[in-house]
């Protein structure tokens, strides 16, 4: 028995009964098939070891995957999806607040934040790429539904809320001076990256779950 099978069989009896052992198993087969790709030919106990430094033992990731079981795709997309709605909720009360009450602190804030616009905007993708990297990194393979299913259910805040703008349902002029020409269009432009932003992110999350 070569170390390839030799480490899959082993990694097998460590997954014993554990659900998508299979899919499990194949997609370490692929991590094994470009570890012998990169490495030069060695004898098998050479091969083994190099295998356990890259991947880790059989009952390691056997472990790991029993502790990521206990972290459902259901409540990791609430996670995001909630703290995305907080960001919108926050916004909106802001927003609200600063053009119908006269509160210096309300005042101070929103003067604050609408003279950095690109920061915001920025941060805003780094929280869409967090999210690609966290999917990935827990679930692997299996996050790809899970993202973009999120990824669907956090845009359309978003998409309401330039929708009710664009047909005046909200006063325009709540937003001034962040709706400028120049603005809407790097805003337009940006939210069109927010999902290959996030698809990048899954994918270094999948590479770093290994």
């Amino acid at each position: 028995m070569n170390a390839e099978q030799h480490f899959l069989e082993q990694l097998d009896q460590s997954l014993g009964p554990f659900p998508n052992k299979q899919e499990i198993i194949s997609e370490y087969e692929i991590h094994l098939y470009e570890i012998f790709n990169e490495i030069e030919i060695q004898d098998e106990t050479e091969a083994y070891e190099t295998i356990e430094k890259r991947l880790g033992t059989p009952k390691e990731i056997a472990k790991m995957w029993m502790q990521e079981v206990r972290i459902t795709p259901k409540k990791t997309q609430w996670i995001f999806v909630t703290f995305n709605l907080c960001l919108f909720v926050g916004g909106g009360l802001l927003t609200v607040g600063y053009n119908l009450f006269d509160w210096n602190w309300i005042d101070f804030t929103w003067r604050q934040l609408t003279a950095i616009p690109s920061i915001i905007i920025m941060l805003y993708l780094v929280f869409w790429g967090l999210l690609g990297y966290e999917i990935g990194k827990e679930f692997g393979h299996r996050g790809r539904k899970l993202l973009r299913n999120t990824f669907l259910i956090c845009i359309a805040p978003n998409v309401l809320l330039a929708n009710v703008t664009v047909f005046q349902l909200i006063p325009s002029q709540w937003f001034q001076p962040l709706l400028s020409v120049p603005f809407i269009l790097v805003c337009i432009g940006f939210t069109a990256l927010l999902y290959p932003i996030s698809w990048m992110g899954y994918q270094w999350g999948k590479k770093a779950s290994v």
